[in-house]
């Protein structure tokens, strides 16, 4: 495999979404999102409309670079995250951002995750109107 480099800059991808934007990077079989949730983003309040989902169907992996969000799971299991946390959140959950600070975040994923997908097409149709 040769090397590959990228640059959050002059992403592959920036779908925008209601309360939130993301730069996507394409690194093989990984995607590298660069997130920003913007105070009262929710989730089920905002996304959920769009997604069609009863709650988020995305496996979350990352790393927290600013602000605090909290994620409920389906089965009633909560989690805060903060600066520095390092996280994996199963498909199946809530989430909204906590406090007046936007959460900001790297996000990793497999190439190939269906849910994720999802998001990007309908935040792609949500920029172009």
């Amino acid at each position: 495999m040769d090397p590959i480099v990228k640059n959050f800059d002059r992403p592959d991808q920036r779908p925008e979404l209601p309360k939130g934007s993301a730069a996507l990077v394409h690194l093989g079989d990984q995607t590298v999102v660069r997130g920003r949730l913007e105070p009262g983003w929710r989730w089920s309040n905002d996304w959920r409309p769009l997604m069609g989902t009863p709650s988020c169907k995305i496996h979350h992996t990352g790393y927290v670079l600013a602000g605090r969000a909290h994620f409920e799971m389906d089965d009633g299991t909560t989690v805060d995250v903060g600066p520095g946390d390092v996280y994996s959140i199963p498909p199946g959950h809530d989430a909204w951002v906590v406090g007046d600070e936007a959460w900001q975040t790297f996000d990793w994923s497999p190439a190939s995750n269906e849910a994720r997908e999802q998001a990007i097409e309908v935040g792609t149709k949500n920029a172009a109107h």
